[in-house]
């Protein structure tokens, strides 16, 4: 079915969102990382709080006339030298596999961009041999995925999908609550790790509302 394709995002949008992003993580990285104390190391939010400080400051000085791909893939390979462990592997595969699935276009359509999440989440699944139930951030980001292909594939506007695939990610960053951990440090706790939202699906519905934020 045809998607509607009602604007063309440019490396200047994909940067805009990524460095909204960067924000909304440094400013709540305690949070994050209160949530991962209660299962894992409680360092989820201080790694990705000193990969996105970092992120913030190299962004400016990166090349002005990248392609939306190049962008992406530099944002990527940024996030495993600086976030480290476990989150700048599963980020940095969400970022390389969206620059993979973009190529050399010049610009990203709404079909397009629905392609490079399905990608990264399928990236995440990979590498992190997950699926949702887990109690991970692929509860966060599948989800999102679907919800945005649905809104896009019946025609909706960018802004429209882009908003239903950031409530998707927050009603599956939620029902990580009931969940028990079966996959990285948290599934240790077994049934202790019930009763807490995961700190993973957390920081990416926050990725998700900042796309819905600035490139809808």
């Amino acid at each position: 079915m045809k998607m509607m394709t009602d604007k063309n995002l440019t490396k200047t949008d994909l940067e805009g969102w990524i460095l909204d992003f960067a924000g909304q993580i440094i400013e709540q990285h305690l949070v994050l990382s209160d949530l991962d104390a209660a299962s894992g190391d409680a360092d989820h939010g201080s790694n990705m709080e000193r990969g996105m400080s970092a992120l913030l400051k190299s962004v400016p000085d990166w090349d002005e006339v990248a392609t939306p791909g190049e962008f992406l893939k530099e944002v990527g390979l940024h996030i495993v030298s600086s976030v480290g462990g476990s989150s700048g592997a599963l980020y940095g595969t969400i970022f390389l596999r969206m620059a993979r699935a973009v190529g050399d276009a010049p610009s990203i359509n709404a079909g397009l961009l629905s392609d490079a999440f399905e990608a990264a989440a399928q990236g995440v699944a990979e590498r992190g041999k997950v699926k949702q139930g887990d109690k991970t951030m692929f509860d966060a980001l599948a989800p999102s995925v679907q919800a945005l292909k649905a809104k896009l594939t019946e025609k909706k506007s960018l802004s429209e999908a882009l908003a239903s695939a950031a409530a998707a990610a927050e009603a599956g960053r939620d029902a990580t609550f009931d969940m028990v951990a079966r996959k990285g440090k948290s599934s240790y706790a077994r049934e202790n790790s019930r009763g807490f939202i995961d700190p993973g699906a957390t920081s990416v519905a926050m990725l998700i509302r900042s796309a819905a934020r600035t490139l809808g």
